[in-house]
């Protein structure tokens, strides 16, 4: 799994719900379950991705964003090989 995707990915959960472990969060469970996301905070993490990669993400695709493997190799597509580096400021 790209790393630098995975790390954006996480980042941007870990702003949405700051009391994530980044290091427990599993690559095929869905983040809706294993860190009870709500819909509100599903949309917010979407849009941070969107923020963060600058790619437009439609409603259709957001069930390719349900896990950390798919959410990764979703983002790996649309960015075609230009991958930010994660924000240092963050954790």
């Amino acid at each position: 799994m790209p790393e630098g995707i995975a790390a954006i990915v996480i980042q941007a959960l870990t702003r949405i719900a700051p009391e994530v472990n980044p290091s427990a969060i599993e690559s095929s469970s869905h983040f809706r379950d294993q860190l009870d996301l709500d819909s509100m905070d599903f949309l917010n993490f979407v849009q941070a991705l969107h923020a963060r990669l600058g790619i437009d993400i439609p409603e259709a695709d957001y069930p390719r964003l349900c896990t950390l493997e798919s959410a990764v190799a979703y983002l790996s597509d649309r960015v075609a090989g230009t991958v930010p580096t994660p924000d240092p400021g963050s954790r």
